[in-house]
């Protein structure tokens, strides 16, 4: 197999567990401070169960880490160049892709927050 079809596929695998929009604002929150399953389920609006799923997903491609207190799990980026590059995704967005104002706002609205919890 040549070193490109082995790149792609890894690339494609790791498309596969970005292309869900809970996993992305999981990534998002974590940008800023590690979280326990609890809080994130609360941001997301989902099932504690659910937001573990997506944990396991992003720890078994090594973008999640999980450090624990007791019995409590606390996750966090395992490298925070993936939230830089999702961050250049809206940027893409914003440049590219925008062709609604309701995106556009979007789009705006979300550099804003993130830009803003990450200082």
């Amino acid at each position: 197999m040549t070193a490109r079809k082995i790149v792609a596929g890894e690339l494609a695998s790791l498309f596969k567990v970005l292309a869900n929009g809970d996993r992305i604002r999981i990534i998002e929150e974590l940008r800023i401070s590690e979280k326990d399953v609890n809080t994130l389920q609360s941001i997301l609006g989902t099932s504690s169960s659910r937001v573990s799923q997506h944990l396991s997903q992003l720890k078994s491609h090594k973008l999640v880490k999980e450090r624990r207190q007791g019995k409590h799990k606390f996750y966090s980026l395992a490298k925070s160049e993936i939230a830089d590059w999702l961050m250049g995704g809206l940027d893409y967005l914003e440049n590219e892709l925008v062709n609604t104002q309701a995106l556009c706002e979007a789009v705006i609205e979300a550099k804003k927050l993130w830009t803003a919890k990450n200082k």
